[in-house]
């Protein structure tokens, strides 16, 4: 079963940790995100990104996120890995083991996204009974 729908950027707080003359540079981001479609609410994000440019990107990183996946009330974090390339932000994502509570205890999940303008971005998901 298909999960769809988008979620919107709320907070992006990026620090540089360290940085070369040539652009490279890696960086932490603190995110914060709203959901809307079949997953309902808000999730915290922690990403370590690798540019190669102003314009590339490679990062990894963990989310918690809280709320309604499909009328299931819980949370789940999940593990990114995505790159950033021409303006356009994609991930492949998976729940972590064991991290799933509440009504989604028991589930894993796998999804991908790619953002769009304005800070938001299109997720689709899909959900295993373990």
């Amino acid at each position: 079963m298909a999960i769809e729908g988008s979620f919107s950027i709320t907070q992006w707080d990026e620090d540089t940790l360290s940085e070369r003359p040539e652009g490279i540079k890696i960086s932490h981001a603190s995110i914060k995100q709203v959901y809307t479609g079949d997953m309902s609410g808000e999730s915290s994000i922690e990403f370590l990104m690798s540019y190669q440019s102003q314009m590339s990107a490679q990062f990894s990183g963990f989310e918690t996120f809280v709320g309604v996946i499909k009328g299931l009330r819980g949370t789940v974090t999940f593990q990114h890995n995505g790159k950033f390339e021409s303006g356009i932000a994609s991930s492949d994502f998976e729940s972590i083991k064991g991290s799933a509570t509440g009504e989604l205890a028991g589930k894993t999940f796998r999804g991908s996204f790619k953002s769009g303008e304005s800070g938001k971005a299109n997720y689709t998901l899909e959900v295993d009974d373990a």
